[in-house]
């Protein structure tokens, strides 16, 4: 059994990156990550997307398993970003007559990036190219999450190729389908990979999940994470409630603490509510905590507490740089809480409310500002705070 060979003449040709740390020099892969390409193979030959040129030789070793020496007649570039467009150069010493096919900004950034003005072929909304059998077909997708980001669709396979649409962080375990491998591992890494990546750009996706709502695949190929085909459902799903802001019932607590004093009203705001019934609650340290997962998080459940002390006149610097994440990515409502504290001089609970008042969000509650340490003094205001955030959760 050739388990590359996704649907007949379809083949899965990417790799797994277990070695790079950070994504973008940014966020964690403790899991790994996948870059996905794939091979339409029938009377003509099209691949689709390709992969981080350090992984080029295997891209090339896997293109042979599949389809030996017959030549690639088209390179179908869905997004430019270089984990998928960085071997190009590469292929186009190999298959010297492949002609690149994208739309007006792929070829733009195609010379941009890589300095290829010659051998391609634009194509617009609804373009299609005949491969036999196979017909592909091009529907945009701008800001998902680049601007010049389409997605493929093969309608006698019944198969997208959806570029980072329904990706995930994580590299594949063997297997290539969700069949094959085991999709409950890759809702968090989901999550996370949409937070930290897609996250700002909520109205472009809802345009591009009706899109693909009117095409009804029965595969999805995705450039990050397993090939979806049991589990479309769900992968639409989490997609449609990220990108419409809508979160779980939850509470993230996000807070910094120099000296344990801010940590204690973060750890006693935390047992209160779980007092009150109100679930689940994660609670972060923002000095130490996963910006990603935090973000993860965040953009997971509709309630969000944050805390800091005062700092240098202004609030504790992780506590401002996870603020900083989240109004870039445009965040349109959470219900919101917060709590300070500082020694001689206010700051952080009122950089706090500004914050919430520039996001225009809903502030449940007031908020509990400590001067200097923590002590049982401080036991009602946190129990009087959770307990109107319960009450406003429980509505």
């Amino acid at each position: 059994m050739n388990i590359t060979e996704i649907l007949p003449g379809i083949h899965y040709v990417g790799v797994n990156d277990r070695t790079t740390t950070r994504f973008e020099g940014l966020w964690s892969l403790p899991q790994g990550v996948s870059y996905n390409a794939y091979l339409v193979a029938d009377e003509k030959v099209a691949l689709i997307d390709t992969v981080e040129e350090g992984f080029g030789s295997r891209l090339t070793e896997n293109i042979r398993e599949a389809i030996g020496d017959r030549k690639i007649d088209y390179l179908v570039i869905n997004h430019m970003e270089p984990d998928h467009s960085s071997s190009v150069r590469a292929l186009r010493m190999l298959y010297p007559d492949i002609r690149i096919v994208g739309n007006a900004k792929t070829l733009q950034m195609l010379q941009g990036f890589y300095g290829i003005d010659t051998g391609t072929l634009e194509v617009k909304e609804g373009d299609s190219i005949s491969l036999g059998s196979k017909t592909l077909s091009f529907y945009m997708a701008p800001m998902v999450h680049w601007p010049e980001t389409m997605v493929t669709w093969c309608a006698e396979a019944g198969t997208l190729f959806s570029g980072d649409a329904f990706g995930t962080f994580g590299a594949i375990d063997g297997g290539i389908t969700d069949s094959q491998v085991d999709p409950s591992r890759y809702w968090d890494e989901m999550r996370r990979y949409y937070a930290c990546i897609v996250g700002k750009y909520g109205g472009p996706v809802q345009k591009a999940l009706a899109k693909v709502r009117g095409l009804n695949p029965t595969t999805i190929c995705s450039t990050h994470g397993p090939v979806w085909q049991r589990e479309i459902p769900q992968v639409i799903d989490v997609y449609d409630r990220l990108s419409r802001y809508e979160g779980e019932p939850g509470v993230v607590i996000a807070y910094g603490s120099m000296y344990g004093n801010t940590e204690q009203m973060a750890e006693r705001i935390a047992r209160e509510l779980a007092a009150e019934g109100v679930g689940p609650i994660v609670v972060h340290n923002m000095s130490y905590a996963d910006e990603s997962i935090v973000l993860r998080d965040v953009f997971r459940y509709d309630t969000l507490i944050v805390g800091g002390p005062t700092y240098n006149g202004g609030l504790y610097p992780p506590v401002a740089r996870l603020l900083d994440l989240i109004a870039a990515r445009c965040v349109p409502q959470r219900n919101f809480g917060w709590f300070g504290s500082f020694c001689w001089a206010s700051a952080a609970v009122r950089c706090l409310g500004e914050f919430a008042q520039k996001m225009k969000w809903e502030a449940i509650c007031e908020p509990v500002e400590m001067k200097q340490g923590f002590s049982p003094a401080w036991h009602e205001a946190c129990h009087a705070l959770a307990g109107r955030i319960a009450g406003c959760m429980h509505r």
